[in-house]
C-alpha cells in the first residue's frame, strides 16, 4: 500500500510535472501569440494611421464593385462612412457628378480588365476639393478576384497655386506680348545685345534709322545705330555699362532716317542676360535749347538797354543776371554779380550802400521781401530813397521758383507829374483869363474843355457844358444867336476838319445882336481839336474905317500920279521951248552975240538940259511906283552900255579932277531889257560918284559874271562915305549930313529911281558904305 502509494504519489508527481511543465509551456506559447497578436495589432494600427494621415488614401474596388476604403476618404467624397459601392458614390448632391464618376468607373474597369493603370482629376460635389486620382490593378495578395487600388490625392491648395501660377504666367505672357508690341510699336530705336555685346533683337524704329531691311538683316549684319565716339564702340559701352552694373547714358551724333541727328543713348544692364538700350532723338530739344540761349542772350542784351533796372534770381534764390541801369542804380560792380550772391546778400549791400528805405525792423522787411519767391502774384511798392529817389518796385516770380525784380526809377517822372500839375493849374487859370473863347473837342465830337469866356459869349449854362455835349447838339443851341442861323453849320465845319481833317480852318459870323466873331478850329498834338472864337466888333468897325481911308488914300495917290504926270508933260512943254529959243541965240540967228551972253545962254541950255533929265526921273519913278512903267524887252550889251555912260561923263570927270576905271569886256555878254533905262540907271549912279568923290578921287565901274550866269555891276568910290542911317536916308533920295555940315550930296531922285529901275528888270541893287572908305554900289541883274 504505502509501495502502491509511493508509486502512485511519483506518478502523480511526473503528472503533475508534466502537466505543470505543459501548462508552462503553453502559457508560454500563449504569451509568445499574444505578443505578437499585441504587435501585429500595433503594427496594423500604425500602418491604419500613416494611412489616415498620409496625402493619399486607397480605395479597393473589388470585381463586383463593392468598395472598401478609409473613413477619411469618405469625408473626401463628402460622405459620412464609405459607401458599399463604386456606384454610391453619386448621390445627388455628395461624391462625384455623374459624368466623373462614369469617367472614374470605365477608368477601374479597364485597369481590372487589362492591368492598364490611369490617372484623373476630379472635383467633388460642394466643395472646391480637387483630387488626383491614380489606379492600378490590385495585388494578389492584397485582394484576390482582379480588384483594383485606387490612389486618391488631395491637392486642392496645389489646384489653387497652380491655377493661380497658370493665371500669373498667362498675364505675364499678355504683358510680354504688350511690352513686345509696344517696344516694337515704339517710335524709339530699340535694342537687346546678348552676354557677347552682339545684338540679338531690335525693333522696327531701329531698323528703320539704319536703313535695313529687316531685323534678322540687322541681327545678322550686326548694323550699329551709333558709330564710334573718341574710340569708344557701341559694343564698348556696352559693356562698360554691364562692367559697372548701372544705365550708361550718352548724347551723340547718329544718322537716323538720312540725316544727321543728336541721339541720347542710353545703356541698361540686365544682369547677365545681356545689356538692352534705346535711343532718344534729342535733336529738337537740343535746336530748343540752342534758341533758348540765343532767346536768353539777346533777351539780356534787350534788358542791357532798358532804362529801368533789372535783377533775375534763379531758384536757389542767387543772382544770376543784373542789367547796367540796376548796376547804375544801385552802385554794385559787374565782377560781384558774377559770383552769383543770394538774395540776402543783395539786400545787404543795397542797404550799406544807402540804396533801400529805411524801415524799423530790417531782418523782417527782408524776410518778407523773401516770401516774394512763394507768390503767385506780382509784388509792386514804391521805395523812397534817402537822397530823393523814388523807385517802382515789382516782384515777378517765375515759373522756375525764381524772381525777376524790376527797378524803374521815377524821380524824374514824379517831378514831371508835379510840373505837370503845376502846369495844368497854370493852363486852367490861363485859359480861363483869355479874352477870346476857346472850347476843345475830341475825335468823338464831344466837348472836353472850356473856358468861362466861351460860356459867356455863346449864353451856355455850366451844367449844360458840364454834360460834355456833342458838337452838333452844341450847335443847335447856338443857331438862334446867329444872324443867319443856317451858317452854324461853318462852326461844325471847321471843328470836323480840326479834329478829324487835321486841319486848320478860320471862319467869321455876325450875331443877331451886331457883333461879329472870327472863328479858328486849331488841330492838337492830342488828337483834340481846338475851337478859338474872338470878338472882332471893334475890329471890324476899325476895319471898316481903315478900307474907308486906304481907299481915299488910293485915290490921292492916283490924282498925284496923274498930277504928276500932268506936270511932268506941262514942264516939259515950256523946257523945251526955253531950251528951243536958246539954241537959237546960240546959233546966233538973232545976232552975234557978246561972250558974256553967249556964256549965259550955254548956262541955259545946261540947265534945261538938267531940268529935263530930272523931270523924266520923276516921270519914271512915279509910273514905276503905280507898276505903269513901260519896259522894253531886248538884248542889251552891257559893257558896251556901261562904255558909252562913261563916255559921255568924261568931261564932267576930267573938271572934276577924278579918275574912272572901267574893268570888264564884251564876254560878260547881254542882258533882256530897256537899253534906255538901265542907260539911265547907271548913269545915276555915275552921277552920284561923281558928285560924293572930292578932287583927286578914284571911281570904278567893274562888270563881271558871277557864279549861277547873274551878271554884277560894281560901282564904287573912295570918298567921304555914310554911316547905316545915312545910307538908308540915301536909299530915300535924301540929302546925308554929318555934324551940320554937308558930308555927300547925292541927287534926290537918283537912288530910289535906280533901285525901282533894277527891280523893273528883275535885279537888285545893294549899297554898301563905310564913313572914310567911300560907297559901292551892287547891282545884281540876271
Amino acid at each position: 500500500m504505502p509501495l502502491l502509494n509511493q508509486t502512485a504519489l511519483v506518478l502523480i508527481a511526473l503528472l503533475l510535472a508534466a502537466w505543470t511543465t505543459a501548462a508552462a509551456w503553453a502559457v508560454l506559447a500563449a504569451r509568445s501569440r499574444l505578443r505578437r497578436a499585441e504587435a501585429s495589432q500595433r503594427q496594423a494600427r500604425r500602418l491604419s494611421r500613416m494611412i489616415e494621415e498620409s496625402p493619399a488614401l486607397p480605395l479597393l474596388v473589388r470585381a463586383d464593385g463593392r468598395i472598401e476604403g478609409p473613413s477619411r476618404l469618405a469625408g473626401w467624397f463628402g460622405f459620412d462612412a464609405m459607401p458599399g459601392y463604386l456606384s454610391e458614390l453619386d448621390d445627388g448632391e455628395r461624391g462625384f457628378d455623374e459624368v466623373q464618376l462614369s469617367q472614374l468607373s470605365d477608368a477601374v474597369r479597364r485597369a481590372q480588365k487589362s492591368g492598364a493603370p490611369f490617372r484623373l482629376a476630379l472635383r467633388t460635389r460642394g466643395s472646391n476639393r480637387s483630387l488626383g486620382v491614380r489606379g492600378h490593378l490590385a495585388d494578389p495578395q492584397v485582394s484576390a478576384g482582379g480588384a483594383a487600388l485606387v490612389w486618391f490625392f488631395d491637392f486642392s491648395d496645389s489646384d489653387d497655386e497652380l491655377r493661380r501660377l497658370r493665371g500669373e504666367a498667362a498675364e505675364a505672357r499678355a504683358d510680354f506680348a504688350g511690352l513686345a508690341g509696344l517696344i516694337e510699336a515704339a517710335p524709339l530705336p530699340m535694342w537687346f545685345r546678348g552676354p557677347d555685346m552682339k545684338l540679338r533683337l531690335v525693333n522696327t524704329a531701329y531698323v528703320r534709322a539704319v536703313g535695313a531691311k529687316s531685323a534678322e538683316d540687322v541681327v545678322a549684319r550686326g548694323v550699329e545705330l551709333v558709330e564710334p565716339v573718341e574710340g569708344v564702340s557701341a559694343q564698348q559701352a556696352a559693356r562698360q555699362a554691364q562692367a559697372r552694373k548701372s544705365q550708361l547714358e550718352r548724347v551723340v551724333s547718329a544718322t537716323i532716317d538720312g540725316q544727321r541727328r543728336a541721339v541720347r543713348v542710353i545703356d541698361l544692364p540686365l544682369g547677365e542676360e545681356g545689356v538692352a538700350g534705346y535711343a532718344v532723338d534729342i535733336e529738337e530739344m537740343e535746336e530748343l535749347i540752342r534758341q533758348f540761349r540765343r532767346f536768353r542772350d539777346a533777351q539780356r542784351q534787350m534788358l542791357d538797354t532798358l532804362s529801368a533796372g533789372i535783377a533775375q534770381f534763379d531758384a536757389k534764390r542767387n543772382l544770376v543776371f543784373a542789367n547796367q541801369p540796376f548796376l547804375r542804380i544801385f552802385a554794385i560792380p559787374q565782377a560781384w554779380v558774377v559770383d552769383t550772391p543770394p538774395f540776402d546778400r543783395v539786400l545787404d549791400r543795397m542797404r550799406d550802400g544807402g540804396r533801400l528805405p529805411e524801415v524799423r525792423d530790417f531782418p523782417e522787411w527782408r524776410r518778407e521781401r523773401q516770401g516774394w519767391f512763394l507768390s503767385r502774384e506780382p509784388r509792386d511798392e514804391p521805395w523812397h530813397l534817402n537822397d530823393g529817389t523814388h523807385l517802382r518796385v515789382v516782384g515777378q516770380p517765375m515759373p522756375d521758383g525764381g524772381l525777376l525784380m524790376i527797378f524803374e526809377d521815377r524821380t524824374e517822372q514824379l517831378q514831371l507829374s508835379a510840373t505837370r500839375d503845376t502846369l495844368l493849374r497854370t493852363r486852367t487859370a490861363t485859359f480861363d483869363n483869355l479874352f477870346e473863347s476857346l472850347a476843345v473837342f475830341g475825335p468823338d465830337g464831344k466837348l472836353q474843355l472850356w473856358n468861362r469866356r466861351f460860356a459867356g459869349d455863346w449864353a451856355l449854362e455850366e451844367t449844360f457844358l458840364a454834360t460834355h455835349p456833342r458838337a452838333d447838339v452844341l450847335l443847335k443851341r447856338i443857331a438862334g444867336q446867329l444872324k443867319r442861323p443856317a451858317q452854324v453849320g461853318t462852326i461844325g465845319h471847321v471843328i470836323q476838319a480840326a479834329t478829324l481833317e487835321r486841319k486848320q480852318k478860320t471862319g467869321r459870323l455876325a450875331l443877331a445882336n451886331g457883333r461879329y466873331l472870327e472863328f479858328a478850329g486849331v488841330p492838337l498834338p492830342d488828337g483834340n481839336g481846338l475851337l478859338t472864337v474872338l470878338d472882332i466888333t471893334d475890329a471890324q468897325k476899325a476895319e471898316a474905317a481903315l478900307r474907308e481911308r486906304n481907299a481915299a488914300l488910293v485915290e490921292a495917290d492916283a490924282v498925284k500920279t496923274r498930277f504928276i504926270a500932268n506936270m511932268s508933260y506941262e514942264f516939259r512943254t515950256p523946257l523945251t521951248s526955253i531950251g528951243g529959243f536958246a539954241e537959237l541965240l546960240q546959233a546966233g540967228v538973232a545976232g552975234e552975240l557978246p561972250a558974256q551972253a553967249k556964256e549965259y545962254v550955254a548956262a541955259i541950255l545946261a540947265s534945261v538940259e538938267r531940268l529935263g533929265e530930272q523931270i523924266e526921273n520923276v516921270l519914271d519913278l512915279s509910273q514905276s511906283e503905280a507898276g505903269t512903267l513901260p519896259l522894253a524887252r531886248e538884248p542889251v550889251e552891257i559893257f558896251a552900255l556901261l562904255t558909252a555912260v562913261v563916255q559921255e561923263r568924261a568931261e564932267r570927270i576930267a573938271t572934276a579932277g577924278l579918275t574912272l576905271d572901267l574893268r570888264g569886256s564884251a564876254s560878260v555878254g547881254t542882258v533882256t531889257g530897256d537899253e534906255r533905262r538901265l542907260r539911265r540907271a547907271f548913269g545915276q549912279l555915275v552921277d552920284n560918284a561923281i558928285a560924293a568923290t572930292p578932287e583927286g578921287g578914284r571911281i570904278l565901274v567893274e562888270c563881271v559874271r558871277a557864279k549861277g550866269g547873274a551878271l554884277q555891276i560894281v560901282v564904287s568910290d573912295n570918298g567921304r562915305g555914310m554911316d547905316s542911317s545915312a545910307l538908308a536916308r540915301a536909299m530915300e533920295g535924301l540929302k546925308i549930313a554929318a555934324d551940320g555940315k554937308t558930308a555927300e550930296r547925292r541927287t534926290g531922285l537918283g537912288l530910289p529911281l535906280v533901285r525901282q529901275l533894277v527891280e523893273a528888270h528883275g535885279g537888285t541893287i545893294e549899297l554898301m558904305s563905310e564913313p572914310g572908305q567911300g560907297t559901292a554900289a551892287v547891282v545884281t541883274l540876271p
